[in-house]
């Protein structure tokens, strides 16, 4: 019996309009009207200012300074913000969501946005969810009514630097970075490995351990060190394989003092915070969701002749072709599932099967990323590899995520077999 194709676009020969690539959501995902305002506000950003710019800042390996100030100028530095403090009040939801729109068109500087993000998110509403006495959270509105004002007054830039290369970031052992109280304030010394926006920043949101005896996890401080303070320092170089725009040096601390206020939570609360609200470390998957949907569109585009600067041949008639289209559809459809359902488990105290989730969320879209963009390049085969296209880029850069603290995907692998295995507090056998 032969097929009715009379309702498929194309198959009776009309003519076909071009490639509209798909809301980040995909299609049906309940966006609030806010959601929706600020979604197009970050999709118009993302097409007209930060795409343009990206081939510059990984070819030289440069800080995306410009789409920062289009960031600033939109008061999407201050998104997470609370909006008693002046910012836009966004919660997490809505974080991840523009954040893999950003990261569609600029992967270096969806990644760097987030590293400022997560310092307000963190300490705002995040902070808002733990266990505090009333000295506590008196003593942190003080202080994050500072960080905040910065932010959105000043247009001032946070980072998190977290990487020591030990096994810190993982959260299996304190800290190198050591915090000693002194009057007024704290003395940190030690460094910070890959720490994004170096150079750029105006505060890093520092670990460190509380320098005592028998230092544990539970002994971590979360410091804002300015970048004119004096025995702070950047050093190395910076020539990576993929997220080059990150400028992602090493940060020194030699006796650098900070007072009390440069807290960005309460004295022991971020260890609370890691085990009670772990989804505050699946943000920097956004990005990387970004990046999957961008291998996906020019890989459709490419094969339909669609791409700019490249020859206008369609390809799309072979059955090769199809396939792996297909392929990349239903990997880049498993990553999106699998990411909006996590970021709506988002919260305090979630689940087994929240938290497992959560991790391998992570995981897939971390490695879904660099395997679409594997077969967006065997796929579209040659020409991609060029650097006049964005497509060698997008593979570089999504390589980089399987590998960010403090999840990587082994770690994510390691968290999800053990605690599959485990319940809580059951010794090993």
């Amino acid at each position: 019996m032969p097929v009715d194709l009379s309702s498929v676009p194309g198959a009776a020969g009309e003519p076909q309009a071009q490639y509209a690539p798909p809301p980040i959501v995909g299609e049906g995902y309940p966006l609030t009207d806010r959601q929706a305002e600020l979604l197009a506000l970050a999709a118009d950003l993302g097409r007209e200012k930060f795409g343009p710019r990206a081939a510059r800042y990984d070819r030289e390996a440069s800080f995306p300074f410009e789409s920062f100030e289009d960031l600033r100028s939109a008061g999407l530095l201050g998104l997470c913000v609370p909006q008693r403090y002046g910012g836009l009040g966004a919660d997490y939801a809505t974080y991840m969501i523009l954040d893999a729109e950003i990261g569609r068109h600029c992967g270096a500087t969806a990644l760097t946005w987030n590293m400022h993000v997560c310092p307000t998110l963190w300490s705002g509403t995040l902070c808002d969810d733990l266990d505090m006495t009333v000295e506590q959270r008196a003593e942190h509105e003080r202080h994050r009514s500072l960080h905040f004002e910065r932010i959105v007054k000043e247009g001032k830039v946070y980072a998190q630097p977290f990487s020591e290369g030990g096994a810190a970031a993982a959260g299996k052992a304190p800290f190198g970075t050591l915090a000693d109280k002194v009057e007024g304030g704290w003395l940190l010394n030690g460094r910070k490995i890959f720490a994004s926006l170096s150079g750029a920043a105006d505060y890093y949101g520092v670990l460190c351990t509380e320098n005592k005896p028998d230092r544990s996890v539970r002994d971590t401080l979360y410091m804002a060190v300015p970048s004119d303070a004096p025995g702070f320092s950047i050093a190395g170089e910076w020539d990576p394989m993929g997220m080059r725009g990150t400028v992602s040096r090493t940060l020194i601390m030699k006796d650098v003092f900070v007072p009390d206020e440069a807290q960005l939570m309460p004295r022991g609360l971020y260890f609370q915070a890691a085990n009670r609200w772990p989804h505050m470390f699946t943000t920097l998957s956004a990005t990387y969701m970004g990046l999957a949907q961008a291998a996906y569109d020019f890989t459709i585009r490419y094969l339909r002749g669609e791409v700019p600067g490249a020859p206008p041949v369609k390809r799309r008639m072979y059955p090769t072709k199809q396939i792996a289209v297909a392929q990349m559809h239903v990997q880049l459809e498993q990553a999106r599932a699998l990411f909006l359902r996590t970021i709506g488990e988002a919260k305090i105290d979630p689940s087994k099967n929240e938290r497992l989730r959560a991790y391998a969320s992570h995981y897939t879209v971390m490695e879904y990323a660099n395997e679409i963009a594997r077969l967006a390049i065997r796929t579209c085969g040659g020409q991609s590899i060029l650097r006049s296209l964005p497509l060698e880029r997008i593979y570089r850069d999504s390589r980089c995520g399987a590998l960010m603290l403090p999840w990587t995907a082994e770690l994510c692998l390691d968290r999800i077999g053990r605690e599959a295995l485990y319940e809580y507090g059951e010794a090993d056998d």
